[in-house]
């Protein structure tokens, strides 16, 4: 059976309260009206209308939803406060041949915006700068001393991207050096507007696009639209062709994925768009560090996210910071696949880094009882504030619980927080901060950053607790594990998950599907790279399933795989194609086990 109908959605599926991982199961609910008329509409199965259903895709919708093109989504670059105004400012500068410089976060969003520009710029005919700050010796977003450099270089005219909302004192400096600003940023901001020739941000709160969910990557490639826009108005395309800014939406697309913004809508569009376009490989950077990263397939979400965004990202965080903006700039092969190589080696000692400090932050929490509310809030000396908010990430993986890591030196703190559905983390952050509880900080309700003093932290945690305690209790559906029905071994086919694939691409805002399969025994398991598990479950009809718990080995899911006792399971998990040296077969992602009895 592909998968199965259960009747009475609400409660726990399949009888599941506690399971190994200590979560709930709950069925997704689909309108049955709803699937009928998904299918006949867009032509797809039941079991693909189903997944669209329960994630509120409406059948008249359903056709443009599978085939999510740029020219249905692409909003008014106009829609945005001050985008024209941008538009205009950086012409200007080109016209006027002022030194440019694009100031850029040193994460992937970051990065990914400013290559955007940068490309932009040489078509144009201008060699505009990059400047990323460290992460370590001058921290997020611009300074004054930051500016202060870049006057004394020649700039005169700065783009900031994926960064500057909330820099008033920085941008301040930079007007008193005569430097024209102009303001590219996503992050959440108050209703003091620092003061720039220009300030695009979706979550101003005067902006009525209704784009609040994109990326930094995201609104730079709408700055694109406009630029050329400004640009046809102004004749300075007359004689040549006008910038490709599709081109650039690999770009894009990677920035999108890699800072964990909702996939849907523009969103959506981009990415599907984007990744089409990234699988042609002409950005020579993208081509190096596919080749560094082993991937040779066409890429998709998981690629961008977890074999491209950790490798660019890891020279911000434990290298240099301006190498992934570099390595996406660059039209030269030989320079990309030298900085590929560099970034490659810099992963593998952000992975050494990040184990040693997701070690010691487990202890302390085993040791504390795991704190005394919602939020696990650890701290230790030295803890290298590149990788904090990877650990935080694998940390609240673990425990199910909002997390933040601080790394502490000289009595000073930074730290970086990863939340779970339905707490916003980045509000309670904004929050202390305005308490005067934190130096800095601020966020996402997904994640958040922080600069605190070392005597404060105590009373950071409290707070984050009393603050984050009644949306924590409130969110106990939205924690339980989503699935989308029941499923024998026999129904994970390739002709299942291509179907499935057709719905997709799948992220943030628009989870992947997970299907519960079983009841299955344990057929063979095995320990696997030090902390994953590999296994093959037999259902009640011989018929089987093979795939991985990944960093389970030492959990209580990895001892039931490797215990061999003959128990009944159902298993919870995604259902994917594994493509190796040319040859496809399906495999089950294992993420939760739950008795049948």
């Amino acid at each position: 059976m592909a998968a199965e109908t259960i009747t009475a959605p609400h409660g726990a599926f399949l009888g599941v309260e506690t399971s190994l991982a200590g979560q709930a199961w709950r069925l997704r609910i689909a309108d049955e009206a709803q699937v009928r008329d998904i299918a006949r509409m867009a032509g797809v199965s039941d079991l693909v209308a189903r997944v669209l259903a329960a994630r509120g895709v409406a059948p008249d919708a359903a056709a443009r939803h599978l085939d999510p093109r740029l020219r249905d989504f692409f909003p008014d670059p106009s829609s945005f406060q001050d985008m024209d105004l941008a538009a205009a400012k950086i012409w200007d500068a080109v016209e006027a041949g002022r030194s440019i410089t694009v100031f850029a976060d040193y994460d992937v969003d970051g990065g990914t915006s400013a290559a955007q520009l940068i490309r932009w710029f040489r078509q144009v005919g201008v060699d505009a700068g990059i400047y990323v700050p460290d992460r370590i010796n001058e921290g997020y977003g611009p300074s004054a001393e930051a500016f202060e450099t870049l006057k004394a270089h020649g700039t005169d005219f700065v783009i900031t991207v994926d960064c500057g909302a909330t820099a008033g004192a920085a941008l301040d400096a930079a007007r008193a050096l005569g430097l024209g600003v102009v303001v590219v940023d996503h992050h959440l901001m108050g209703a003091d507007l620092p003061v720039a020739d220009a300030v695009v941000n979706p979550n101003r709160l005067d902006c009525a696009s209704g784009q609040g969910h994109l990326a930094a990557a995201g609104v730079v490639f709408v700055l694109l639209a406009a630029l050329n826009r400004e640009g046809r108005k102004r004749g300075s395309f007359e004689g040549h062709s006008e910038p490709d800014i599709l081109a650039l939406s690999d770009l894009a697309a990677l920035g999108t994925v890699c800072d964990v913004v909702a996939l849907s809508g523009f969103n959506r569009s981009v990415v599907t768009q984007g990744l089409k376009v990234m699988g042609c490989w002409a950005n020579p950077g993208l081509r190096a560090l596919a080749e560094v990263s082993g991937v040779k397939t066409a890429p998709g979400v998981y690629h961008a996210g977890f074999l491209l965004g950790p490798r660019i990202n890891a020279g911000g965080r434990v290298g240099r910071s301006d190498l992934g903006a570099r390595l996406l700039s660059t039209d030269d092969f030989d320079e990309a696949m030298e900085i590929a190589v560099e970034l490659d080696r810099l992963n593998a000692e952000r992975k050494a880094i990040e184990a040693d400090v997701i070690e010691q932050a487990t202890a302390q929490i085993e040791r504390s009882g795991h704190n005394a509310g919602p939020v696990l809030v650890v701290d230790g000396p030295g803890w290298h504030p590149g990788v904090i908010g990877i650990a935080a990430g694998r940390i609240k993986d673990r425990y199910g619980r909002p997390t933040v890591v601080i790394g502490v030196e000289n009595g000073l703190g930074k730290g970086s927080g990863r939340s779970v559905p339905g707490v916003d983390l980045g509000r309670a952050v904004s929050e202390a901060r305005a308490d005067g509880l934190l130096v800095a900080g601020g966020g996402h309700p997904m994640a958040a950053g922080l600069t605190i003093e070392e005597g404060r932290i105590a009373d950071f945690t409290e707070f984050l607790n009393a603050c984050l305690a009644p949306e924590w209790d409130k969110a106990a559906d939205a924690r339980a594990l989503k699935l989308d029905g029941l499923m024998s071994p026999a129904g994970a086919t390739q002709a299942f998950v291509d179907e499935l694939q057709r719905a997709g691409p799948f992220g943030q805002g628009y989870s992947e599907p997970r299907f519960a399969i079983g009841p299955v025994r344990v057929a063979y398991a095995e320990r696997v790279g030090g902390a994953h598990v590999r296994f093959s479950l037999a259902g009640e009809s011989g018929d089987r399933v093979s795939g991985v718990a990944f960093r389970s080995a030492d959990t209580p899911i990895g001892e039931a795989l490797l215990g061999g006792d003959g128990q009944r399971w159902y298993a919870a998990g995604r259902i994917k194609l594994d493509e190796w040296r040319g040859r496809k077969r399906v495999e089950f992602h294992l993420e939760d086990l739950a008795a049948t009895e």
